[in-house]
């Protein structure tokens, strides 16, 4: 394996399982700088957009496939950041993004497929997952991959919500 950006050489040493790396690095997006778990919200974003524009749906089922969709990347991505984390001998590794995938799914879920709720979303998203407000500091105490995940996850429930009061009471977004 080539030299990454954003990932020492100590965590390039030994085998490496590819296939969680791929999905721990949101297939590299999370090698970006400055700020990798930036690059994978909004990698979640361009994602859910371009999908939510391409495929014919509605809101009903944009909400299901969204919500289908941050169930399996965070019951794929705890084993992948477990594996991942453990191989690079951190307990959190910057450049495991999947879990910051799965939370800004989470806070997608009853958006609508437009640029501003979609920036909403995101703006939610980034500030509580890198906050870490009460209660979601507390969930990366769980071991391993659990932590790396479920604290995005948090944070993507707690914007989810946050969102959907805001667009409801303000009308702006």
């Amino acid at each position: 394996m080539a030299h990454q950006p954003g990932v020492s050489r100590s965590d390039l040493r030994g085998p490496k399982t590819r296939w969680a790396w791929t999905l721990a690095t949101f297939f590299g997006a999370g090698y970006g700088r400055p700020g990798p778990g930036t690059y994978g919200s909004v990698a979640a974003v361009l994602l859910w957009y371009a999908a939510a524009h391409i495929f014919p749906s509605t809101a009903t089922t944009l909400t299901i496939a969204t919500t289908v969709a941050a169930l399996l990347i965070t019951a794929i991505g705890i084993p992948a950041s477990t594996i991942t984390a453990r191989e690079a001998s951190r307990h959190d590794p910057g450049f495991v993004v999947i879990d910051e995938v799965a939370g800004q799914l989470f806070a997608l879920m009853l958006m609508r497929p437009t640029w501003q709720q979609a920036a909403l979303a995101l703006l939610l998203f980034r500030l509580l997952d890198i906050t870490k407000p009460w209660p979601i500091r507390r969930l990366e105490a769980l071991p391993s991959g659990t932590g790396i995940m479920l604290d995005d996850v948090a944070a993507g429930l707690i914007a989810l919500l946050l969102g959907a009061l805001l667009t409801h009471f303000t009308h702006i977004f």
